[in-house]
């Protein structure tokens, strides 16, 4: 009977471990939607206390961003350019907390060697998506590249008067790979002043992952800054049905660039709303 019991406690530790991530993957993760976070939401701290409250938002997603320091102890930090040894690290650090990095950026190599080393650390780490805004003269080696390794190349949208502020010039710029995107920041296309549900639209079929922020102009500045998703001007349930009227499937990072010090209870409650949108409400 001892030892019954004691393969009993196991095996229910186990089934709840299992629950509580799947709980955590949420309704969306069946559709292919990879909803996670961007580490730059927690640029204030190490990317191993990033990965323990993105952990507590109840994602299990990771978007790593170049330059944050990874903790520990050490001075290395998220660049792709880390040797072998760090790249263990690293992935050591997402596996003890059961998260799976998809995506990383924004990131921009100047040179040739740079954006090949990029791709074998991409490929290295399993990433999905590079996001990135790459020059028009680099469009060639970015476009070849990514069919080489068949590693997504999301084209990011800053705020206009940048390079992707527009869906038109990532349209353009695309090609004929279908491993180059859009990385669609609907709240950026809202501070230059576009409607997200159109850009999505225009970009049908060639979005790749997404950067996920409602935003609202109530600043005394009169600037936009982040808010709870739902309670913005990012039309987020409309997008929400966009997205699965085309079929949408890639990582889905929440970038939440307000708060810094302690952002976690609302993306926390972003989340929460995403999925009840997700469900039509419930």
């Amino acid at each position: 009977m001892h030892y019954l019991n004691k393969y009993l406690l196991c095996w229910l530790t186990v089934v709840a471990s299992a629950t509580t991530l799947l709980a955590q993957k949420g309704p969306e993760d069946k559709a292919g939607w990879k909803l996670g976070a961007q580490a730059y939401s927690f640029r204030l701290f190490p990317f191993a206390e990033a990965l323990r409250k993105i952990d507590s938002c109840g994602l299990k997603y990771v978007e790593a961003f170049p330059g944050q320091p990874i903790g520990g102890g050490g001075e290395a930090k998220m660049d792709f350019t880390m040797d072998a040894a760090t790249r263990q690290a690293v992935k050591s650090l997402l596996n003890d907390r059961g998260l799976t990095i998809v995506a990383y950026g924004v990131v921009n190599p100047k040179t040739d060697d740079e954006w090949k080393t990029l791709f074998e650390f991409a490929k290295d780490m399993g990433i999905l998506n590079i996001n990135s805004e790459p020059t028009p003269e680099q469009m060639p080696l970015v476009r070849k590249l990514a069919d080489q390794y068949k590693i997504n190349v999301a084209l990011h949208n800053h705020p206009k008067p940048s390079r992707y502020w527009h869906p038109d010039t990532v349209l353009a710029a695309i090609g004929n790979s279908k491993y180059v995107g859009s990385c669609s920041d609907i709240g950026h296309w809202v501070r230059s002043g576009l409607d997200p549900i159109e850009c999505l639209k225009k970009l049908n079929g060639h979005v790749l992952g997404m950067h996920f922020k409602d935003v609202k102009k109530d600043t005394p500045e009169g600037k936009y800054h982040d808010v709870v998703w739902g309670t913005g001007d990012s039309k987020v349930e409309q997008v929400i049905a966009e997205m699965k009227r085309q079929k949408f499937k890639g990582p889905i990072s929440a970038e939440y660039e307000y708060h810094w010090e302690n952002n976690g209870p609302e993306i926390a409650e972003s989340v929460k709303n995403f999925r009840k949108f997700y469900n039509g409400g419930k």
